[in-house]
């Protein structure tokens, strides 16, 4: 079933609001976007609409979590991260409070919005933060479990949130944890490591064109990017002995280097990195942009394929 991300995130916020009256929601001007209206109408002393002025809205999230809130603070993802970086540095994470920050249409999902708006670089600026937590959902119901948790996770964190449809991925009894991969489909031949709503699917779809093939394609959700699931990394690693990551950010910096350096210290093995190659965005539907960038199944199946070949 496809569900509309933005939807899932009010809705869950809403339901967290229900039962902890700590929860508060901070916006710069994207209510509409990111659906939280609704949680304005259910709790309007408990939204704050800050306008165009993304690092006031960090100061103030800052504030609230001095106080004892537990504030959830939202906006396109090149402005929670570029713009608003030193305040959520310093006065969320240096000085150790519990701030939820929330960065909506990562990467090529910001489309029409281009370049100015499409983040290849947010997860490698946020990876520098000592001890925050960066997570990527990669549906509604990953995204509902996980935001929840967060909530009562006492600390900072960055949420990737592509605000769009995304495609059924889990069941509601499955347990998706933090910082705890979930192996999507088993393999032996070759591991393709993935996060986010694209590149989980376009994985899912390569792992599918492989088997065709006779190739037997592991597919892993790293929902969580820091902290990353070294363990799972590593017995993949073992027992593949090649491993794909396949990212909707810069190749520098995000999920392939983070398992490009567990990989090199640890357990040294043929590997691959999908992701954008040290360029900005532009416009184009989200179908476009996929080729434009090589975010495709079909590239993550030529990546695998030169690994298996490579002995």
């Amino acid at each position: 079933m496809t569900t509309r991300m933005r939807e899932v995130y009010s809705d869950t916020l809403i339901r967290l609001a229900e039962k902890d009256r700590n929860i508060v929601v901070l916006e710069a001007d994207l209510m509409a976007a990111h659906a939280t209206k609704s949680f304005m109408e259910k709790f309007p002393e408990r939204t704050f609409n800050v306008g165009v002025a993304e690092a006031n809205m960090v100061g103030i999230a800052c504030g609230l979590s001095a106080r004892g809130k537990i504030p959830f603070a939202g906006s396109f993802a090149p402005f929670v991260t570029r713009r608003a970086y030193d305040q959520f540095f310093v006065s969320a994470n240096y000085a150790k409070l519990n701030v939820k920050l929330m960065g909506s249409d990562p990467g090529i999902t910001a489309a029409y919005n281009g370049g100015t708006h499409m983040p290849f670089e947010d997860v490698g600026i946020m990876r520098n933060v000592p001890g925050l937590i960066i997570y990527e959902p990669a549906d509604g119901v990953s995204l509902q479990k996980l935001l929840t948790e967060s909530a009562y996770r006492k600390g900072n964190v960055y949420l990737r949130l592509h605000r769009g449809n995304a495609p059924g991925i889990y069941n509601q009894n499955d347990e998706i944890k933090l910082g705890k991969a979930n192996v999507l489909k088993d393999g032996n031949d070759v591991t393709l490591i993935a996060s986010g709503v694209v590149m989980v699917n376009e994985a899912l779809k390569a792992s599918e064109m492989l088997q065709k093939e006779g190739v037997s394609a592991a597919v892993i959700d790293m929902h969580t990017i820091k902290p990353l699931d070294e363990e799972i990394v590593l017995k993949y690693a073992a027992k593949t002995s090649r491993i794909v990551t396949c990212e909707n950010h810069q190749v520098m910096n995000g999920l392939g280097s983070a398992v490009a350096e567990v990989l090199s210290e640890k357990q040294p093995i043929l590997m691959k990195r999908i992701g954008v190659n040290d360029e900005f965005g532009e416009v184009g539907d989200i179908e476009y942009l996929k080729e434009r960038f090589g975010l495709t199944a079909k590239r993550i199946c030529e990546s695998a394929r030169s690994l298996l070949v490579t002995a």
